[in-house]
């Protein structure tokens, strides 16, 4: 730790520029290398140039393999360097002969290995030019260039595009910073784009420009190296963003912050790109075609912080506070996925959240869990076959090994070429929760469909009286005869006395009041007889 702490204090040392020797050189002692050089721009042209080449850059590489690093390193792939062909509208470096045109108004940062010729540059009005040591330009005097026959304007290509939540603009790489090849273990979408406890790295001696637009308030990193610098630390990197570079080099509503803390939890942690998923998958779809590649299989998976289906299996575990993810990811490899009957068979596994939701639409809360994501290089009917029959040892282990492992249950989906069957009862269950719904529904929509009948009267529907027990319980009353009443007036609906002599009438009109009817057939205005 103590020699680790000494080089870290040498490799810290700020860069001093060369002085004329004006002593004689020990050469018992380091040589300090020039460190830059100034580039003079017009005015009002503010273009930085200065560029300091760390010493001892090996040292850096030193305590990185002595580091035992836990998170995983990423590097951006893009940038803005002057000598990189793909950089200009040609397709070229520029030569003697060129006009070089950087656009007025576009902020860059553009770093310069070696010197050039040239016969004139439009610089913008925001921007910088980085020169290595020994780099730098100089006037074309005329002369012949036999690769630059006859003068163009070459401009130099636009670098907003480069969004940091694009996942082919990232690669994994090992702690020495050596491309690490495409292996058996890969990730999700979401997860190849660097998570909040890993290491994020721009190549040494290059620029970049990177536009970090997010749906969250800050992006959470371990550490960011550039120019050769590390930082670990908040303050280091606040140090730096207060710096001329950092605006040049980073632009967009989101901002970086640095913690130098790792995953603290052995079960791992979540990556938390899911609040930019839906930026991974535009960016993800835009470099694709705009669309999901075409499948064998019938009814494709859909793995959490993935964009598009999948052919293969899932399994998810819930675990115990025992589970070691690292452990277990390594008891895979060696146990199963090392096996030649699986050496086209690829796994991701990560822990994920999987969002709960109340009566399968209303979100209730998210659960952690284990999502191990297995698919081979199978083809046509046998597509997902081998990751199918993996996943089955899977299952398997779990059953006889799961409680010593810390898992407390797991479940599996399979998506093959031919066919889909899912052995999870959670996949069971949602089958049938579909069979209720659409029952409900074709339910209601016969329901619907008579009731609209009936109102428009092309549906009679029979009236039924239910009997009751209480009027079979009464016996039925006997008619009463008809009594003579006369003949019905339907113009004078009047109640007729009783025909009974000896049947008092309940109620006699008083002597002084006059009774008389009316006959609706005689009209009141002629005289009375």
């Amino acid at each position: 730790m103590v020699g680790c702490f000494l080089l870290l204090l040498l490799l810290l040392q700020p860069c001093v520029p060369a002085l004329p020797p004006a002593a004689p050189v020990d050469p018992r002692q380091p040589q300090q290398k020039q460190c830059g050089a100034v580039l003079a721009l017009p005015q009002h042209t503010p273009v930085l140039a200065a560029c300091c080449k760390m010493k001892c850059l090996f040292l850096l590489r030193v305590l990185q393999l002595l580091a035992a690093a836990a998170a995983v390193h990423k590097q951006w792939i893009p940038n803005t360097n002057f000598e990189t062909a793909s950089n200009w509208d040609k397709g070229r470096v520029p030569c003697a002969s060129d006009l070089i045109h950087f656009e007025k108004n576009k902020v860059i940062s553009v770093f310069v290995r070696s010197p050039h010729v040239l016969t004139d540059m439009y610089l913008p009005l925001n921007g910088e030019l980085l020169l290595a040591s020994g780099a730098g330009f100089a006037a074309f005097d005329g002369s012949w260039d036999p690769g630059c026959d006859s003068g163009a304007t070459v401009r130099f290509a636009d670098s907003e595009h480069h969004v940091w939540f694009d996942p082919t603009l990232w690669q994994v790489v090992s702690p020495g910073r050596e491309l690490e090849p495409a292996g058996r273990i890969f990730s999700v979408d979401e997860e190849r784009v660097p998570c909040r406890y890993d290491d994020v790295i721009f190549q040494p001696e290059t620029s970049f420009r990177v536009n970090i637009d997010s749906s969250q308030q800050v992006i959470h990193l371990r550490s960011i190296s550039l120019m050769g610098q590390e930082f670990s630390s908040p303050e280091a990197w606040a140090g730096y963003l207060r710096g001329p570079s950092a605006p040049l080099q980073f632009h967009g509503n989101g901002t970086l912050q640095v913690t130098g803390t790792v995953c603290p939890d052995k079960s791992g942690c979540a990556c938390g790109n899911t609040p930019d998923g839906h930026r991974i998958c535009m960016a993800l779809l835009r470099a694709s075609g705009r669309q999901c590649p075409a499948l064998a299989c019938r009814s494709p998976l859909q793995p959490l912080g993935h964009c598009c289906g999948v052919c293969g299996a899932t399994i998810n575990l819930d675990f115990t506070p025992d589970f070691d993810l690292q452990k277990y990811r390594d008891r895979l490899v060696q146990a199963l996925l090392s096996q030649p009957k699986y050496a086209g068979v690829r796994m991701a596994i990560s822990k994920v959240y999987k969002a709960q939701t109340f009566l399968g639409v209303i979100p209730r809360s998210s659960t952690p869990l284990i999502q191990i994501l297995l698919i081979d290089d199978e083809m046509g009917a046998q597509t997902g076959t081998a990751a199918e029959q993996m996943a089955a040892d899977i299952m398997e282990d779990i059953a006889q090994h799961g409680e010593a492992l810390g898992i407390s249950s797991g479940n599996m989906e399979v998506a093959t070429g031919s066919t889909f069957s899912g052995q999870a009862g959670s996949h069971a269950l949602s089958r049938i929760t579909a069979g209720m719904v659409l029952g409900l529904l074709f339910s209601l929509l016969l329901l619907g469909g008579i009731l609209f009948l009936y109102r428009k009267g092309k549906l009679r529907l029979p009236a039924l009286r239910l009997p009751r027990p209480w009027d079979r319980a009464e016996d039925p009353a006997s008619p009463a005869p008809d009594s003579d009443k006369g003949f019905d007036n339907p113009m004078f609906d009047v109640e007729p006395p009783s025909a009974d002599p000896g049947e008092e009438m309940p109620q006699m009109a008083p002597k002084d009041h006059q009774v008389f009817y009316l006959n609706p057939l005689y009209e009141a205005s002629e005289t009375e007889t």
